[in-house]
């Protein structure tokens, strides 16, 4: 990256007036017309002329600054550092402000399936506005703060639609997070599926590796399903209500009590398979994924067609209602 030295090939100048030697300082002169003698011709009055001329004149010394100078104005330097720590306390409330209006526009969205144009405008707007004021220009730089597990809070990718909205009937998307091992340059997406019975998870782990201060290149290795963890304990109301009307079950307690008894044996047995794993060999499992905004607790990405990515850290506040 080229910096504003190299643009500059000189830059500052300094002038200065003050005369190389002193005794060459111009002074008035004061003689009487009697302690001059008339020159005997010309050529000597040119000389004489020509000495008193050069010895008033000022010397001026031009010099370049190199790089590892200090400043000319030392003084200047340290106020412009004080006038930006007394900023400082002002810029993080202002982004502290808009990431909370950023998440609170998020509420009754379900991670960007049911938000209307308007509220979408909105988190673009907001969106915006944190990436001019990102405090950290190079997230792939600042691998630590990449580094933990997040919670995806709102995104535009259309390929995640349908997992939201067609899941199976009484089946939740109770999680979706990405895991970041900086240390190991791996990423894993996992999904946390909830019913009434059982949860379950779907995730992939993928390789990363960084290509430019901001952007990572993802190739994805294997897909895995996990082994569905079944409810070993099931409790069935006393009784239930249907078209306004109640039915009482305890007939059917004992019928109900050995269905129980079968489900946690099928629980057990089900549980204690190994998830099932199955890899990635296509060209299509490559992607790429960059960061225009990250901190402690909030990490905005954009991927493919510009989708937008908003996730908050594990642990942050922002995940609070």
């Amino acid at each position: 990256m080229a910096t504003i030295s190299q643009f500059n090939l000189f830059p500052s100048m300094i002038f200065s007036s003050t005369p190389k030697h002193p005794r060459f300082a111009s002074k008035p002169v004061f003689l009487s017309l009697n302690s001059i003698k008339a020159a005997r011709n010309p050529v000597e009055k040119l000389q004489l002329w020509s000495r008193e001329s050069v010895r008033g004149r000022p010397v001026f010394r031009v010099r370049s600054v190199d790089d590892d100078e200090e400043p000319i104005s030392e003084g200047a330097s340290v106020v412009a550092v004080a006038e930006e720590e007394e900023k400082k306390p002002e810029k993080d409330a202002e982004i502290e402000s808009l990431k909370k209006a950023l998440v609170d526009s998020f509420y009754g969205t379900d991670r960007g399936l049911r938000a209307t144009s308007e509220t979408r405008a909105e988190v673009v707007e907001l969106i915006t506005q944190l990436e001019a004021k990102n405090p950290t220009p190079a997230p792939t730089e600042a691998l630590t703060l990449l580094n933990g597990k997040w919670i995806l809070a709102y995104t535009s990718f259309p390929g995640l639609f349908p997992l939201l909205s067609r899941s199976p009937m009484l089946v939740k998307v109770e999680e979706i997070s990405q895991i970041i091992d900086s240390e190991n340059f791996t990423v894993q997406n996992s999904v946390l599926l909830s019913g009434p019975l059982a949860t379950s998870s779907i995730s992939t782990n993928a390789k990363f590796e960084v290509r430019s201060p901001k952007r990572v290149q993802i190739k994805f290795e294997e897909g895995i399903i996990g082994t569905p963890q079944l409810t070993d304990s099931i409790v069935f109301p006393e009784n239930v209500e249907f078209l306004g009307q109640k039915f009482d079950l305890t007939p059917f307690k004992g019928l109900l009590t050995s269905v129980q008894d079968t489900a946690s044996s099928v629980a057990k047995t089900i549980s204690s398979q190994p998830p099932f794993k199955f890899s990635f060999s296509n060209s299509n499992a490559e992607s790429w994924l960059l960061t225009t905004y990250l901190d402690e607790d909030l990490r905005i990405s954009r991927g493919d067609a510009g989708s937008v990515f908003v996730l908050i850290k594990e642990g942050s506040s922002l995940l609070k209602p």
